[in-house]
């Protein structure tokens, strides 16, 4: 089966794609829990917005999956847990996959695999199995037309950046794009630059596997919608986006925004004024 049944669920007829991260739970940080204390409620306000797909791990999946109804966001499934997110970290260092991805995957009727691929400096052993966990998975992901996301994340060092930090370099993050495409990847998931008018270059190193740009840290409304829409005209295929969206006072109305954005070209402009009509 060919991994385009399911990529035709994920993508709208435009071939964009909003993917609302709602996994952090997964990784273990009291301070990743912000907004999604009740996964049940926040998975409830996210489906009532109406993103193209839903970011989960395999323990939180039935949340979604309850909904009734043809018309409900796609699963991303989270098949990895790592201990790379706290601001001091432990001893031996991790980023485990589950057993079975894809058979669990296919059980919760998801539409994509994600998993990461960590470049953390002075932390090969983490780097090389998260290399292991791609090679692992991809044969599994031919043979049921599983869709494989990637997540290539280049990381400052935990005592400049402090937990969960990404390192903007765009010399570092191409590369390790590029590597995540050779290995497979159907979807690449991976951080803006910190030239974001540079971004074109990492799609292009995609080499036509369309990219969704993963959000990061909590920023304000006019920040991150002006570079959503910077990256969406530079040709980014759409948005992971999490705690701006859980940790928003309105995630129904910011998701709007960001729909509007990745769909129909809506300018910041527009897209400030349907939050500020929907918060009305």
């Amino acid at each position: 089966m060919s991994p385009s049944a399911r990529l035709n669920r994920l993508f709208a007829a435009d071939g964009k794609c909003f993917d609302v991260a709602m996994d952090h739970g997964f990784f273990n940080e009291y301070a990743l829990l912000s907004g999604i204390e009740s996964m049940e409620r926040a998975v409830k306000t996210v489906v009532a917005a109406d993103p193209d797909a839903i970011q989960l791990s395999v323990g939180q999946a039935k949340y979604l999956q309850r909904v009734s109804g043809r018309q409900k966001p796609s699963l991303v499934l989270r098949t990895d847990v790592a201990n790379v997110y706290g601001k001091e970290l432990p001893r031996h260092l991790f980023s485990e996959m589950i057993r079975n991805p894809v058979e669990q995957a296919l059980s919760l009727d998801a539409a994509c695999v994600v998993v990461n691929v960590f470049f953390i400096p002075n932390q090969p052993e983490v780097y090389h199995q998260c290399i292991q966990n791609v090679c692992a998975i991809k044969p599994a992901c031919e043979k049921y037309g599983m869709p494989l996301m990637v997540e290539p994340l280049v990381m400052l060092p935990n005592e400049q950046g402090g937990g969960y930090m990404v390192d903007g370099n765009i010399e570092k993050i191409i590369p390790l794009v590029r590597q995540a495409v050779e290995l497979g990847a159907d979807i690449i998931k991976a951080d803006p630059c910190d030239d974001i008018t540079e971004y074109h270059r990492v799609i292009e190193a995609a080499s036509g596997i369309p990219v969704l740009v993963r959000g990061g840290g909590k920023a304000s409304e006019e920040e991150i919608l002006t570079r959503t829409f910077q990256l969406m005209q530079q040709g980014a295929s759409g948005i992971v986006y999490g705690r701006n969206v859980v940790q928003h006072p309105k995630p129904r109305e910011i998701t709007r925004a960001f729909m509007a954005i990745v769909h129909e070209g809506a300018t910041v402009e527009h897209a400030l004024q349907i939050l500020k009509e929907e918060n009305r």
